[in-house]
């Protein structure tokens, strides 16, 4: 009886340790699903570190705590998404998931929180690709649409830049007309 005691108690050991020693080598992961990267990192306490996703289709990111508690922000609008500013999150205390969509717009943000309750937060985060979901390139309208698309946000930084640089020649020779006035 002592024995088979002792038996169960070391198995039920080893298996914490082997849960222990690769937290996120879950054998629920789908074969469809392809690990893109293994992202390992450190975040102190009320901190934020940030890493942006260009990769398309379906993305899953898994997340593991494994010293205090990281919390996870993903966005498409900023690539520095936080506890205020995201469009999806997981702020569980050790395993965090997001799935990201493949209709989010690249670059995707993707911000890591060191929650305060802890010093400093160890985390890894296994990033997959889901190949279960086909994308349709013809999805998002045709190519002209998205030419155009991205010919209007260039032509808006060109008048940024061009109006700036128009400021700075006007302001560029008031200050050499006064510079002759005083000398």
């Amino acid at each position: 009886m002592m024995l088979s005691c002792t038996t169960l108690v070391i198995v039920l050991l080893l298996s914490q340790a082997r849960s222990f020693l690769s937290p996120l080598e879950d054998s629920n992961v789908p074969e469809e699903w392809v690990l893109l990267h293994v992202v390992q990192g450190h975040i102190g306490a009320g901190n934020y570190s940030y890493l942006r996703l260009n990769h398309d289709g379906r993305i899953i990111l898994h997340m593991q705590s494994l010293k205090g508690d990281a919390d996870l922000y993903v966005s498409d609008k900023t690539l520095h998404p936080k506890f205020d500013t995201y469009k999806l999150q997981s702020a569980t205390c050790g395993h965090d998931i997001v799935v990201v969509p493949g209709d989010f717009t690249r670059p995707v943000g993707i911000g890591i929180y060191g929650h305060p309750s802890h010093r400093e937060s160890e985390f890894e985060m296994r990033v997959f690709y889901d190949e279960t979901v086909h994308q349709d390139p013809f999805e998002k309208g045709s190519y002209e649409e998205e030419h155009k698309q991205k010919k209007s946000g260039h032509s808006a930084e060109r008048e940024f830049e061009e109006e700036e640089s128009i400021l700075w020649t006007i302001l560029i020779g008031l200050l050499k007309i006064i510079l002759e006035i005083l000398f």
